[in-house]
This record gives C-alpha cells, structure tokens and sequence, in this order.
C-alpha cells in the first residue's frame, strides 16, 4: 500500500504509559510492547484526532525543529508493527495474534505477595548479607570445585549435580513466578537452550505494564528465592558438621551451583537478570546492542546488526560504562573456567582414565567407559548445534 501525506490512519485501541525517558506503548490484543520517544507520542495522539499524515508533519516539525520528521516513514513503520486498523478507510489485512494472558494464574496473587513484598525484599538482601558474612568468618564453607565430586563413581556425579541443578534452577524461574503474580500479572515458563544445554526460562513481558521500579523486583527474584536455601545449606554445614558426608556433600553442591550461577548473573556479555535491570534503571533498553556497537571499534568481531543501533541522546556514558562491564563479565567467565571448570573437567577425566586402565573393579571401568559415551555423545550434540546454526545464518 502506497501511502502519501494526504493518507489517514485508524490505529488499534493503545495503551501509552510514561517510562525512564521515553513511553512504553501496548498494543493489548497483541500483547506486545514498544519503546517511543515523545516525539512518536504525539504523532499517534495527532493521528488518533483523524488529522492527515501531512498536517501531523508540519505540525511536529514546528514543534521539534531539530528533528528529522518524516510521517510516510513512521506510518510505515506502525504498520509494520500490526498497530494500525485501517488507512483511508480500508482495512489491514495483517494477522494479529491474540496472546494468551493466562500463564500461571491459578496462583493467587496472595501468594506471590507473601513472598515478595515490601519487607521481604528486604529480608531477602539480609538472608544474602547473613550468607556471605558466614562465608567470611567460615572460609570453609566457600564453595570448591570439588565440591561436585561426591561419590566415587563419575557418572553418579554429574547426574547427582545435573538432577541438584535442575531443582535450582526451577526454584529461581519460580521466584520470578510468584514475583509477577504478586502484581496480579500472568508469567510464561518455557524452555530453551544455551549451545547444547537444555535452560528454563520465564516470560516476564506482562512486566512492561509495571513501573520500573517494580519491574527491578521480578528481574532480581530467582536471586532473591535462592537465597533462602543458600542460608539454609550453609546453615546446616555449620551447625551439624557430623551430619552424613552424603548430606553435606549435597548442600555443598547446592552452595556451589548458586555461587557460579550468581557470578554468571554477572556476566554482562549475557542478557542475564542483573543485565535487564542494569538495562531498566538506565533506560537504556538496547544496551547491550549499543555496548557492542561501541566495542566494535576496537573488538571487529563484535561488529553484527547491531551495528545500526541507535543511541538516543544522553545515552552514550551509559553505553561506554556498561562496554567496561561487559569486558569485565568475558573476564569473570574466565575466571570461572580456570579456577572451577578445567580443574573439575581435569580432575573428572584424570580420575576416569585411571580407572579405564589401571581400574580394580569392573564397576570402576564400565564406569570410566559411561563417562567417556556421554562425552563423545555431547560434543557430537555440540557439533551439530554449531553446523545448524551456521546454515540458519
């Protein structure tokens, strides 16, 4: 459809909402959510009011004289994003899918404000306080990387993390959970994956009709409600430290994966939880996209689509103090590599060749040769991931 300046349009019923620096719109049918600046605002007020693309643009080009206001483009664009209803009268034919708003909401609201709320946000940052200070009077109880190494047998211990693991890693998607049900909000628990690695992940988009205050304590809540079995574990090792090896070895698997998973929160390269609300009191929501447009200058393999990010006014120390962040979060991932996983992954393979050639039982040996199967069995899963994402760029 050719549009003119003469052009008309009736957009789909919107809600405007005033943000960090500029206005997040809703289209409630959809579901979807945009980001526009004032200047976009009025444009659709002045359309809503049935003026013509090209009243709306002398209009706003005496208002914002140091803009570069051109309506042809926007109406494009607002139809491009299923936003307008009809154009001079006839009707778009775009599919608009209705999302479903129903995700998780036989939980009461009730609940989710029992657990986050005014005071136990509070109390969550003293649980954590309590645990690292117990970890500074106990070096003790810091988490090592052999910490996963609970029973002889390699294969019983890396299903015995991976089962310990996957329990954590529903508690902290379900912290989110109940934290966007405590502000009546349904929330979406899907699942993807990391490389080869299977990941649960929670659908926080219903957020956007927070302020960003409130949206501070979804992003922080799986954090927030691993806390309180971090200080339960660490608790419980100091406390009962004649408790059963398998009981201690299990709270130390615990400990550990929430400590790496807390730094890896951490790494800025990501879009992790710290990322989206270092994002949101920002406002800054192409962070990540500018950051590395900015490093590209000096990193060229940093350079992607997001060369074409637009960085709004005022934006650009934000952007090259986050790009610090996101240096310092590639060194912290290696950190973690040479100070837990090589030497786990040495240790792991050290113990199994010895019991592949020198074992004393047979059980040690098919032991040794289970291990090794699921080794070759996960990096041909690895190739096969890189090769079908290859031929999908």
């Amino acid at each position: 459809m050719d549009l003119t300046l003469q052009s008309k349009f009736t957009l789909y019923p919107l809600s405007i909402r005033k943000d960090q620096k500029n206005y997040i719109v809703e289209e409630p049918v959809s579901g979807d959510f945009f980001e526009m600046p004032k200047i976009c605002i009025d444009a659709i007020d002045s359309i809503n009011e049935g003026h013509t693309l090209g009243d709306i643009e002398r209009e706003l080009q005496e208002k914002y004289p140091d803009e570069t206001v051109d309506m042809i483009e926007f109406g494009e664009q607002l139809i491009e994003l299923g936003l307008v209803k009809e154009v001079d009268g006839e009707k778009m034919t775009q599919k608009r899918e209705t999302q479903a708003l129903d995700g998780f909401t036989w939980i009461p609201s009730s609940v989710g404000r029992f657990f986050f709320n005014g005071m136990t946000n509070k109390v969550y940052l003293i649980l954590f306080l309590i645990s690292v200070s117990l970890i500074v009077w106990n070096p003790g109880l810091f988490p090592h990387y052999q910490d996963i190494f609970l029973f002889d047998s390699m294969m019983l211990n890396i299903i015995t993390y991976m089962l310990i693991s996957l329990v954590m890693i529903i508690i902290h998607e379900f912290g989110h959970i109940l934290a966007i049900r405590s502000y009546d909000l349904p929330a979406k628990l899907g699942i993807g994956n990391r490389l080869i690695f299977v990941v649960f992940e929670t659908d926080l988009t219903a957020a956007w009709k927070l302020a960003p205050r409130q949206r501070n304590i979804l992003y922080f809540a799986g954090m927030s409600f691993e806390q309180i079995f971090v200080l339960i574990a660490l608790s419980i090792q100091l406390l009962y430290p004649e408790a059963t090896t398998i009981l201690i070895g299990i709270l130390g698997i615990i400990v550990l994966d929430i400590f790496i998973k807390t730094l890896y929160q951490c790494c800025f390269y990501m879009k992790t939880d710290v990322y989206y609300f270092v994002e949101n009191i920002t406002g800054c929501y192409n962070l990540m996209e500018s950051g590395k447009q900015y490093l590209s200058r000096w990193l060229p393999f940093l350079r992607s689509d997001s060369s074409d990010t637009e960085v709004f006014d005022g934006e650009q120390k934000i952007v090259r103090l986050y790009s610090v962040f996101y240096i310092v979060g590639i060194l912290l991932t290696f950190s973690l590599i040479i100070f837990y996983f090589l030497p786990q992954t040495y240790y792991a393979y050290s113990q199994v060749f010895s019991n592949l050639f020198r074992s004393t039982t047979p059980s040690a040996f098919w032991d040794a040769i289970a291990f090794l199967g699921q080794t070759i069995l996960l990096l041909i899963l690895l190739l096969y991931a890189k090769i079908k994402t290859r031929k999908v760029k």
